[in-house]
């Protein structure tokens, strides 16, 4: 893959251009481009554009905001085979997967964003007084390494539709993706200033976007140590924040399910994207007899994993992200061997594979509920089986975690999968292998965040309501 560095994307310009910053093929361990690595400064030019272009933008009826978000979801749609290409390559996800999923999914959520307007409420008549609903103003959006084409239009397309201005910084790890979307705005018209990206180190400008005057909200994806941080910085000038962040997501299945499809459907669940998923369900909890039933079909299931080239249409598993991911990994799954029973995979090279960061899918049983592997987030291909005496003491298990991302229940009777499901503190819980929603609200419970994306739900978060009386 050839690669130039058109530098960052600032008032509708492409400047920079200096590369220096090497992006790296996880599979390969080679790195295959280069990127400019930007400063304070650079963040300063892309906020004052934002912050110029603001009241225009503001001014711009809804629906013709929404019209450049259409506009933007037509051209995904358009360069899916290269944004899949480019992020099976920065990222490692298998090239079946990338498609629909790391480019299929963000090119629904815009269309859905731009659709999603047309019936939002933007004035509200309230007894004598108006209220309606106003941009919060000029957005910074920090986004992770792992779906990083879906965390960026999960900010960007609602928060344009609400009227706001953004500057986008996306993960060192995986830019080049987000440079493609910055092609796309450009493409499709975004007046100078709406759409801004600026790429390098997250410790410097990422720190000096969250504490810039001139911007009013920061939205960040990532992990619960950087986002608490980022928010601390935030609050020093009461800047609104919106965090998804970790998770630890639990599967429970109840003792009238078929055991069978709820545990393949949960190790699929982990499993995917090498497991590198803030929601990705990484805790089973099974009844206690039916324990070693379940570690021998989740097993079955990991084994038949196949792990390689993320260019291969045959490829399951790819690399993850960087040696550090993998080494830390690793790690966490040499310090569980001593607490819990494995029972697939482990944390040893996988076999055949002389190259890649990979790790193997790894399961273990008899996990203690208050063990570092049932508390901690692995970020990947590592299941927890946990049993459960009863239906509360299942409950109780999924809802011993610092975090609430997501969740899944399993049942004969779906009554009473939805009554175990209300019992959950998390943001979404799939009842019976229920579908992913791309409309519904993303976002946490706990520690994996506050405010929502996606949809109606998404545009509420980049709007304030200002109430007129009559």
């Amino acid at each position: 893959m050839n690669w130039t560095d058109r530098g960052h994307f600032i008032n509708g310009r492409w400047t920079g251009g200096r590369g220096g910053t090497p992006v790296e093929n996880p599979f390969e361990e080679t790195t295959f481009a280069q990127i400019t690595a930007g400063t304070t400064g650079d963040i300063d030019a892309a906020v004052a554009a934002a912050r110029a272009a603001f009241p225009g933008w503001a001014a711009t009826p809804p629906l013709e905001r929404a019209a450049l978000v259409a506009r933007v979801a037509d051209g995904l749609k358009t360069r899916m085979p290269e944004l899949a290409e480019v992020i099976a390559t920065e990222v490692g996800t298998p090239i079946k997967i990338a498609g629909p999923v790391q480019v299929g999914l963000p090119m629904t959520n815009a269309a859905g964003t731009a659709k999603a307007a047309e019936s939002y409420a933007w004035e509200r008549e309230i007894g004598n007084s108006r209220v309606v609903m106003e941009p919060v103003g000029v957005v910074a959006a920090v986004t992770p390494w792992n779906y990083p084409l879906h965390q960026a239009v999960a900010k960007v397309a609602p928060a344009i539709v609400a009227g706001c201005t953004v500057v986008l910084k996306p993960a060192d790890l995986a830019p080049l993706n987000a440079l493609m979307l910055a092609e796309i705005f450009e493409a499709a018209g975004a007046p100078p200033g709406v759409f801004n990206v600026v790429t390098g180190p997250g410790r410097v400008i990422g720190e000096h976007l969250a504490t810039h005057p001139g911007v009013d909200m920061l939205s960040f994806t990532g992990s619960t140590g950087v986002g608490g941080r980022l928010a601390a910085l935030a609050a020093r000038d009461i800047r609104r924040v919106s965090l998804e962040l970790g998770g630890k997501s639990a599967a429970v299945v109840l003792d009238d399910a078929e055991l069978e499809p709820a545990v393949k459907a949960t190790v699929n669940a982990c499993l995917l994207n090498s497991g590198q998923t803030c929601s990705a369900l990484t805790r089973l909890i099974v009844p206690a007899g039916k324990m070693s039933k379940a570690a021998e079909i989740a097993a079955a299931v990991a084994g038949r994993m196949v792990l390689g080239d993320p260019m291969d249409p045959g490829t399951r598993q790819g690399p993850v992200i960087s040696s550090g991911q993998r080494d830390g990994i690793r790690q966490m799954i040499r310090a569980a061997e001593s607490e819990a029973r494995l029972v697939a995979g482990g944390s040893d090279t996988p076999e055949g594979l002389s190259r890649g960061y990979f790790v193997r899918p790894t399961i273990f049983a008899e996990v203690h509920p208050d063990s570092a592997l049932a508390q901690e987030e692995v970020f990947g291909p590592v299941l927890a089986i946990f049993g459960a005496d009863d239906e509360d003491d299942a409950i109780a298990i999924a809802n011993n975690s610092r975090y609430g991302l997501s969740g899944a229940v399993w049942s004969g009777d779906r009554d009473r999968a939805e009554r175990a499901a209300r019992r959950m503190r998390t943001g979404q819980v799939e009842i019976n292998g229920g579908r992913f929603n791309p409309a519904a609200p993303f976002g946490g419970f706990k520690q994996s965040g506050y405010g929502r994306e996606i949809g109606v739900f998404g545009i509420d978060d980049f709007v304030e309501p200002k109430a007129l009386q009559f």
